[in-house]
């Protein structure tokens, strides 16, 4: 069985590539990588091929999926437009004859069409192509990567998400259901999954835990909508990145808090990583 993993230098790419190594399998696992000879090296530590795949390269795409069984999909945030990205790929996944497709949603998409993801799972059930969609919650790691900076300089998480609360999931989670799923597709095919721990926690208890875990201060400022945009500008954070974090942060102020699931321990026979333990286990990276 041949697989493509996309996104495979990123948090959740890794996190699946990781946890396929700890599995028995017979799998031969293609990595998709924009500059293969640059991103080689993120990955040397695995026993994968590496393929040229880009997602704002049409081209790329059917050398990339020729021969290959199962594509694991997910969306670079910066590409919004379904039609002109994503359209093209499912297409040339048909001509492909893809097997299967695991895709990364994220939890609470089949009633929040603005997002694009609403519009790639249309997209892949119109295939007729067998699908999995992972439907996470809220990312730990998004605390070490896009938060990081704030976090680590200045003390603070600065988001508009007021006292909304939000499901969460540690990537690696993601990464060891991902591997099952991928080891075992035929049990898991036409599904969805919504992807959390057992927390529900609001930015104001994050700061919280963060700072008993670091042993340093860390508030939560929550601005209004123009005193963010402005603020990441100057970050020279690009406007589409910005309009994507206030669609993940903002909305849900106006929304139920979402539920937490049971399917990480169902699917894995772990229980999900709480986030106390992922601030233990990201101690030295959050100080």
């Amino acid at each position: 069985m041949k697989i493509l993993i996309t996104g495979a230098t990123g948090n959740v790419g890794m996190s699946v590539l990781k946890a396929l190594a700890n599995h028995n399998n017979n799998l031969e696992i293609h990595a998709g990588l924009r500059n293969i000879e640059t991103d080689r090296a993120k990955l040397k530590d695995f026993n994968v091929s590496f393929v040229s795949f880009d997602f704002e390269n049409e081209i790329t795409f059917k050398p990339a999926l020729e021969k290959i069984d199962i594509l694991f999909l997910l969306r670079p945030p910066q590409l919004a437009d379904v039609s002109k990205f994503f359209s093209p790929l499912i297409e040339e996944a048909i001509n492909a004859k893809i097997k299967h497709i695991v895709f990364l949603s994220v939890q609470g998409v089949e009633d929040s069409r603005i997002i694009p993801h609403h519009k790639i799972e249309k997209l892949i059930v119109a295939s007729k192509i067998p699908y999995t969609f992972l439907r996470p919650a809220y990312f730990m790691q998004n605390f070490t990567t896009t938060l990081r900076n704030d976090l680590v300089n200045n003390q603070r998480i600065y988001l508009p998400a007021g006292q909304a609360k939000f499901t969460l999931v540690d990537v690696n989670d993601i990464g060891a259901v991902t591997a099952k799923i991928l080891t075992e597709p035929q049990n898991h095919f036409n599904k969805n999954y919504e992807l959390t721990n057992h927390e529900t926690l609001t930015f104001t208890e994050m700061a919280e835990k963060i700072s008993n875990g670091i042993g340093k201060t860390i508030k939560f400022i929550s601005p209004n909508l123009l005193q963010f945009f402005w603020n990441k500008r100057k970050e020279n954070v690009p406007p589409m990145l910005i309009l994507v974090m206030i669609m993940l942060h903002y909305f849900p102020r106006f929304q139920k808090t979402p539920k937490t699931t049971e399917w990480v321990k169902s699917i894995t026979g772990q229980e999900p990583i709480s986030f106390d333990n992922f601030v233990l286990s990201n101690k030295k990276q959050l100080q």
